[in-house]
This record gives structure tokens, C-alpha cells and sequence, in this order.
């Protein structure tokens, strides 16, 4: 079980990095996936995890409850749409459009309803 939670994590490590790139793909839940891993298989790579300089905060902010920055917010939505917008397009079958767009709208409405983290100037 600790080698799948640590594939897992690896996995979702990767993933999340290459979301920071890709509209399509989110960054924070495989972060979030990742830890969550790491803190079952490996304290060592939790700990690097939550600390790392670039990939720690997003973690951190969201795991202490101070909420998502106005700016992550603002991205993870907006790109959302732009990609959902983009495959709504593309994919004529009406089923497929309408559980896309049931899908933005939910997770819009998870992402407003988060906290907003206010950063000092």
C-alpha cells in the first residue's frame, strides 16, 4: 500500500506541475492529492512537499483554511471557461456540453465560495 500512495503522490506531484502550464488540468487538487499521499507513505516527502519554495504555499494557504489568493481564483476560473467554452465547441453531443457545463458551474461555485486569502502589500 505505502509503494501505491507513493506512485500516487509522484504521480499527482507531476501532474500538478505540468497544470501550472496547462489550463486544462488543475494544479491544486493534485497537490492536495499528493500530500495527502505523502502524509500516509512518507513524512520525509510530505515535508518536502509542504515545504517546497513554489509548490508549499498553494498547499499551506489552502490547507490552514486562509483561503485562495484573488489572483488564483480569478485564473482557475477564467481558464476554466475559456477550455470548457473551447470543448463545448468542439463536442457536438448535447450530453456531453451538459454535464460540462454542470461540471464549471459547480466547481465555480466551490471556488467563490473559498475563502479569499488577502496577502499584505
Amino acid at each position: 500500500m505505502r509503494y501505491l500512495l507513493l506512485a500516487t503522490g509522484w504521480l499527482s506531484v507531476a501532474l500538478g506541475v505540468i497544470g501550472i502550464f496547462l489550463p486544462v488540468l488543475p494544479t491544486t487538487p493534485f497537490l492536495l492529492l499528493a500530500a495527502a499521499c505523502f502524509a500516509r507513505s512518507s513524512p520525509r516527502f510530505h515535508h518536502w512537499l509542504v515545504n517546497h519554495p513554489k509548490l508549499g504555499p498553494w498547499i499551506r494557504d489552502y490547507l490552514s483554511g486562509e483561503g485562495i489568493p484573488l489572483k488564483g481564483k480569478v485564473y482557475a476560473i477564467g481558464l476554466m471557461w475559456l477550455s470548457i467554452g473551447l470543448s463545448c465547441y468542439l463536442v457536438p453531443l448535447i450530453w456531453a456540453r451538459g454535464f460540462m457545463l454542470t461540471s464549471a458551474v459547480l466547481v465555480s461555485i466551490y471556488i467563490l465560495r473559498q475563502k479569499t486569502l488577502r496577502r499584505p502589500s
